[in-house]
Parts: structure tokens; C-alpha cells; sequence
């Protein structure tokens, strides 16, 4: 996680990046926005804010060589070289054009900054962060003609989040620069990730953890739920978090014996585990360290409710992985041709 208490902006331009399928064209600045205080207090934490709650880094990829990396290329010259900013944030922009390989890419505004004070792992570092604004909201703006107030109504950035945006920061590790992605508009995950930008997740706890649970999560949503229904399938993610929450190191054949009373469920999630790392191009390592914050922000993303099609809920509780077992009971009723749950508790809450 980075911190943005003593951040500041450098420099900052917005371009405008077109799609080639849709025959619409790239426009670009000359210069650079010289931000008023009430704009600039506002774009700041707009811009880093989504960054200070991840917990997985991204290194830059290339098949050949890193140095071949378009985006590691074009942030090296700005790291080095920032006179060259006007000039390499319009590199920065044709090259994201050319990722637009079908006509459902949006077009939109693209903002290339400067930072400086960006902190992370107790170092003050400088970072390049790229956005792309895809989406305008509607908004309504006030205004006096001939002494009465009228109403227009105006498209502009909404201020809640971004769209797509990245920071690749000035500090590098073992495997190179240190870079943060968020995508809120994820349904064209790979021309941002992997076409555009070309990182992969780092080698750490991190993203071994938050591969791992990934799968889990796959693994219950295609096979235990479709299989054995939502009872099992909220049961088996409650226990995976659990079993995450008492270990500090993850060893997968433990996992399975521990989670899995019969062998035939063994060889679903083997068996399962090698499509998910064929179809995600990545190696799940057999033994490696939990990462407590990854577990704790996808703990929150889960989902536990069961819903019925009679307008009825059932939430489990994820911190109570057996409870789902001992109390909750599923079986069908012969009578009205219906299935039901039966739950057992001594007082209500």
C-alpha cells in the first residue's frame, strides 16, 4: 500500500485517446494544466486514493526482453528526463490506441501526471500514473440570464473514482519497477493489463495468496455450487478463509486434506486447479506464505447469502465455517414437490 499524505502533482496533461476500429482520432495537448488550489485539491486524492488500499504490485512483462516494454520504455525517459513530458505522454497515448483491437474499446480522456512524495515501504519515491477516463455522468448546472436562474444539464468526470489507472513508481525490487493497476470497468481486462500496460502480478505473498484464493473461489462457483448446491458452496469459501486465517504458511496438500473428507473431491479441485492455471497462465505454488491483509480484503468481497426463488435469504456467517454444517439442514419435501432448509438455534437476535 502506498501513502499519498505528502504526495504532490509535478506535472500533470490530458489527452484524448481515440479507437481505430471506430475511425475516431487521438487529440492531444501542448502544454501542460496549471491547476487552480480548488481543482488541484480535488484531482490529487481523486487520483491516488484507489491506490491506497492495494495490497498486490504488478512487475512489467515482456516475452523477449523488459526493455522491450512500451511502458517501461516511455516512464524510464520521464524518470530520467522530465522535459521530455509533453512529448512521451503523447507516445504513452498512441501507443494505448493501438491496443484498441475492437470497437467495444472505449474512447476517453487520458491523464498523464508526475508525482512526487509518494511513500512506500518507508521510502519517498517519485511515480508516473496514467488514467483513462471512459465514463462522463450527467450533472446539472445553474446559471442567471436576464436576473432569473436557469438549468442546463452538462456531462463531465465524476470525482468518486477512476476508470483505469496505474502508478508505476520510481523504486524497483528484484523484478523491476514497483506498479499498482485498479480497473473499475473490468470488461476489457486484458487490453488494459495485458496489451497496454503488459505487467503480471509480482512473485509474493501477495499474489501467491491472492492467486490461491481465486481458485478456491472459482472451484466453489463452478463445481461445489453447480454440483452440490449453495450450502456447500458458502460452507467450503467459509473454511477456505478460515483455514487462511489459522495458518501462516498455505501448504496445498494440507489444504485438501483438511477441506475435503473424500478423495473424489480431492481429485475435483486437483484436477480443477490445473485448468485454472492453464487458462490464467500462471503456476500455483505448493507451499507458500499468507498474506494477512489479501485475505482479509477478499474476505470482505465474498458473498455468503443463499437466495431462494420464494423471496427468502439465508446469510451464513463466513467467521463461522462449521455452523453452515451443524445447523442448517437441506432436504425436500415430497408433499409439495419443494426443496427446504431447516435451520436450528435456541434464541433469536
Amino acid at each position: 500500500m502506498i501513502s499519498r499524505k505528502n504526495a504532490s502533482i509535478s506535472k500533470f496533461i490530458i489527452h484524448k485517446v481515440g479507437n481505430k476500429f471506430n475511425d475516431t482520432k487521438n487529440a492531444f495537448s501542448n502544454k501542460t494544466v496549471d491547476f487552480d488550489e480548488a481543482s488541484y485539491d480535488l484531482m490529487l486524492p481523486f487520483l491516488l486514493k484507489p491506490f491506497g488500499s492495494a495490497v498486490q504490485s504488478y512487475r512489467f512483462n515482456h516475452h523477449a526482453n523488459i526493455a522491450l516494454n512500451e511502458i517501461n520504455t516511455y516512464c524510464t525517459q520521464l524518470f530520467n528526463d522530465e522535459d521530455a513530458f509533453e512529448d512521451v505522454s503523447k507516445h504513452i497515448v498512441m501507443h494505448l490506441y493501438e491496443q484498441s483491437s475492437s470497437a467495444n474499446i472505449k474512447t476517453g480522456d487520458v491523464l498523464i501526471v508526475m508525482f512526487e512524495g509518494i511513500e512506500f515501504r518507508d521510502i519517498t519515491t517519485n511515480a508516473v500514473g496514467i488514467f483513462k477516463i471512459e465514463s462522463k455522468i450527467n450533472f446539472f448546472q445553474t446559471y442567471l440570464e436576464n436576473n432569473s436562474y436557469d438549468v442546463l444539464v452538462q456531462k463531465g468526470i465524476s470525482s468518486k473514482k477512476v476508470d483505469k489507472g496505474c502508478l508505476i513508481l520510481n523504486q524497483s525490487d528484484a523484478e523491476g519497477n514497483i506498479i499498482f493497476s485498479v480497473d473499475n470497468n473490468s470488461y476489457d481486462a486484458q487490453y488494459w493489463i495485458n496489451h497496454f500496460l503488459n505487467i503480471k502480478y509480482a512473485d509474493d505473498s501477495n499474489s501467491h495468496t491472492q492467486q490461491y484464493i481465486e481458485l478456491c473461489k472459482e472451484f466453489s462457483t463452478e463445481i461445489i455450487k453447480t454440483t452440490y448446491g449453495a450450502q456447500e458452496h458458502n460452507t467450503f469459501l467459509a473454511k477456505t478463509i478460515d483455514f487462511f486465517k489459522e495458518n501462516e504458511i498455505v501448504n496445498v496438500e494440507r489444504f485438501k486434506e483438511e477441506l475435503f473428507e473424500e478423495d473424489k473431491h480431492k481429485r475435483e479441485f486437483e484436477t480443477y486447479k490445473k485448468e485454472f492455471e492453464g487458462e490464467q497462465n500462471l503456476v500455483i505454488r505448493n507451499q507458500f506464505d499468507v498474506a494477512e491483509a489479501v485475505v482479509n480484503k477478499e474476505k470482505r468481497k465474498i458473498k455468503t447469502d443463499i437466495k431462494l426463488d420464494t423471496n427468502i435469504q439465508i446469510k451464513l456467517d463466513i467467521d463461522a465455517p462449521d455452523a453452515s454444517t451443524e445447523y442448517l439442514e437441506r432436504g425436500y419435501d415430497e408433499a409439495k414437490k419443494m426443496h427446504y432448509y431447516k435451520v436450528f438455534f435456541n434464541a433469536e437476535q
